[in-house]
């Protein structure tokens, strides 16, 4: 009997606390104890499921070592950091973690920092970050929902730092930096890449595209800045995951340590089918002669049709909040 009282007491004492943050009122997260939450995780519990108002999470300075899902029943919520550089979202997940006594290890999937599986998610001035060793996979960034806005955000990492999930989802980031080693910005999402800097750790693959079939259009970064750590001297822009991976570069600063040829196939057959482009790009890594003979260079006409609306297609009315 107590201990059903005790079942009932919690469940009474949750829906009330849920009803008092249901509304557009900012919620304030501080590691130091001077917000409602002290983590990133508890202000998103009280969070009212499919919310028709914009709610914003503001998460002070800080670092917060957590593993934070957005779970597909929210919506319209905005994680907002203090600072940049100093509200730090971390974990230490990989995928050569073994679990005794199976023995066995942690998917690439299950490896990330923040996963986001709800549509109309936003995040500002954050660091999502995956500081594992250097052991294997290992996301900071997973995501699944739909209109998705990361604005001024760095997402830090090895391999597989931002993981694009779900065919046909559609997100922008904007005035980002992202870094990692290899396929570090991989899967089967459209994404825009906008005025964002992409750094190199070591000599592999920017991107590992899965773009279906039937999807027109992949990744897009546009006037980005490609950049690389000082012991690196060979970069790829990419490499096809699946066989119609999509990709474009365009009036974007590439440096020299990107490769000639520019792409690499990742298995031979690949060159008959991964969709590859670039289009005006500047840097004495921007090298078309030389480029693999299945990529491509855009044509002027060419480039000036690929723009956010047709690109994200259904409605661009969610751009407008960057």
């Amino acid at each position: 009997m107590r201990a059903i009282l005790v079942i009932l007491c919690t469940l009474f004492f949750s829906h009330i606390m849920a009803k008092s943050y249901d509304n557009p009122d900012t919620i304030v997260v501080a590691r130091d104890g001077t917000g409602e939450f002290r983590t990133v995780s508890e202000a998103l519990e009280v969070c009212r499921a499919f919310m028709d108002y914009h709610k914003v999470i503001y998460i002070k300075k800080g670092t917060y070592k957590e593993k934070v899902i957005i779970p597909q029943w929210l919506q319209n919520i905005e994680l907002c950091g203090e600072d940049r550089d100093a509200t730090i979202i971390t974990y230490d997940d990989h995928a050569n973690v073994v679990f005794p006594p199976t023995g066995k290890g942690m998917t690439t999937f299950r490896t990330y920092t923040l996963k986001v599986e709800a549509n109309d998610i936003t995040l500002r001035n954050l660091t999502i970050e995956n500081n594992a060793a250097r052991l294997g996979q290992a996301v900071a960034l997973h995501t699944e929902g739909d209109r998705l806005l990361f604005v001024n955000c760095r997402f830090l990492g090895n391999q597989d730092t931002v993981y694009t999930g779900m065919p046909r989802t559609r997100m922008l980031f904007h005035d980002c930096y992202i870094e990692g080693t290899t396929d570090f910005i991989f899967g089967p999402a459209t994404a825009w890449f906008e005025h964002c800097t992409i750094h190199g750790k070591l000599n592999s693959y920017i991107t590992a595209a899965s773009t279906p079939k039937d999807v027109d259009y992949g990744y897009i970064f546009s006037n980005c800045t490609v950049t690389a750590a000082d012991s690196v001297t060979s970069l790829y822009l990419g490499r096809p995951w699946r066989d119609y991976g999509y990709t474009l570069f365009m009036n974007c600063e590439l440096p020299g340590v990107i490769c000639p040829e520019g792409w690499h196939h990742w298995e031979q057959h690949r060159e008959q089918t991964a969709r590859y482009f670039e289009y005006n790009n500047r840097g004495e890594g921007a090298n078309p002669a030389n480029r693999v003979g299945w990529s491509r260079q855009l044509t002027k006409k060419e480039a000036q049709q690929i723009t956010l609306e047709r690109v994200f297609q259904i409605s661009s009315s969610w751009l407008l909040k960057h």
